[in-house]
C-alpha cells in the first residue's frame, strides 16, 4: 500500500468515526428526551458521555486538518521535485539534440556556451538529488566526526555558490575575521556541514531577487562556532521563523510561488544542527526587510586548538 493510499484510508476512517460520534450524540439526546427528566441516572450518564463525544469531535477535526495540510505539503513537494528534476533534464536534452543536429555548423564560442549551460543544469540536478537523499537520511545521522574548520568550509561553500549562481564577490562574500577573533572549529561530519551551509547560501540567494547582497560570517562566539548568513531579500512575516525549518514547509506568498524549491533545504540545516548538538534559527525585521539565518555548533575547546 502506498503512503498516500494509507493516509486517505486513515482520513476515511476518522470521517466515519466522526459520523458515528454524531449519531451516538443524537441517540443519547433522543433517549433522554423520551425518558424525560425522571430518569436522573440517564442524565448523569449522558452528560459526561456527551462531553467525551464533543472532545472526540474536536480532536478528530484537529487530526483531519493536520492530515489535509500534510497532504497539501507532500503534493507541493512532489510537484516541486518533479519540476526541479524535469527542467534541467529537458534543457540538457535540448542542447544535446542541437549539438547533434548541427554539429558542423555551430561556432566554437556557441558550443562552449552550450557546454556551460549543460554543466549548470547538471549541478542543479545534483543539488536536487542531494537534497532528497539528505532528507531521507535525516533520521539516520552520521556518527562520523572529525575536526572541521568551519570558516574554511564556509569559504569553500561561498566560492562554489558564486560559481553555480554566477555571482560576484560583492554579491556574496565571506567577511574577514577581526584581529582578536579565533578560528571557529567543530567536531563534525564535513559532508553534512557542507550541505547545511550550501543550503543556507542557496536559500539566501534565491530569495534575494535581482538585488543579491549576501554576507556570511564564520566566527567563534563564546563556546559556539557560528555561521551567520545575512541577506536583504524577501524577509519573513511574524511567526514564520519557526515554521520554515519544518520538512516540506514553504512560506506563503506570491514570491514563494514564483521561486521553485522543494521545501527541504532549511529542514536539512535544522537536522544537521541538531545532530551536531547545535541549533539553527532565523530572524527577520519583517516582509521585504531581509533575513538573518544562524547555524550554531559546539566549538572545539580552546585548550584543544
Amino acid at each position: 500500500m502506498s503512503v498516500s493510499t494509507g493516509r486517505r484510508g486513515a482520513i476515511a476512517f476518522f470521517v466515519i468515526f466522526c459520523v458515528c460520534l454524531v449519531a451516538l450524540a443524537v441517540a443519547l439526546n433522543v433517549g433522554w428526551i423520551v425518558q424525560n427528566r425522571r430518569q436522573a441516572v440517564m442524565l448523569l450518564f449522558g452528560v459526561p458521555v456527551f462531553l467525551a463525544i464533543i472532545t472526540g469531535l474536536i480532536l478528530n477535526t484537529i487530526f483531519l486538518v493536520r492530515e489535509i495540510r500534510r497532504n497539501d505539503q507532500q503534493d507541493a513537494f512532489v510537484n516541486a521535485v518533479t519540476h526541479e528534476l524535469k527542467t534541467p533534464v529537458t534543457s540538457i536534452r535540448l542542447h544535446l539534440e542541437t549539438l547533434k543536429a548541427r554539429e558542423d555548423s555551430i561556432p566554437e564560442a556557441k558550443r562552449r556556451e552550450f557546454y556551460d549551460v549543460m554543466l549548470d543544469d547538471s549541478d542543479r540536478l545534483m543539488q536536487t538529488i542531494e537534497q532528497v537523499l539528505r532528507t531521507g537520511q535525516a533520521g539516520r545521522p552520521s556518527t562520523y566526526r572529525e575536526r572541521v574548520n568551519l570558516r574554511s568550509l564556509a569559504d569553500e561553500c561561498v566560492v562554489l555558490t558564486r560559481t553555480r549562481r554566477h555571482l560576484t564577490e560583492a554579491q556574496l562574500c565571506l567577511l574577514p575575521l577581526g584581529p582578536d577573533d579565533r578560528q571557529p572549529e567543530v567536531m563534525g561530519d564535513p559532508t553534512e556541514l557542507r550541505g547545511a551551509i550550501l543550503n543556507l547560501l542557496d536559500n539566501a540567494v534565491k530569495y534575494s531577487g535581482d538585488d543579491v547582497h549576501v554576507e556570511v560570517y564564520a566566527v567563534l562566539v563564546g563556546d559556539w562556532s557560528v555561521i551567520r548568513v545575512t541577506d536583504r531579500g524577501a524577509g519573513l512575516a511574524a511567526g514564520e521563523a519557526q515554521r520554515i525549518f519544518k520538512r516540506f514547509y514553504r512560506t506563503p506568498g506570491s514570491l514563494t510561488q514564483r521561486i521553485k524549491g522543494t521545501g527541504l533545504g532549511l529542514f536539512i540545516v535544522y537536522s544537521t544542527a541538531k545532530h551536531h548538538g547545535g541549533r539553527a534559527y532565523a530572524e527577520s525585521a519583517g516582509v521585504g526587510r531581509g533575513s538573518v539565518f544562524t547555524l550554531e555548533l559546539p566549538a572545539v575547546p580552546a585548550a584543544a586548538q
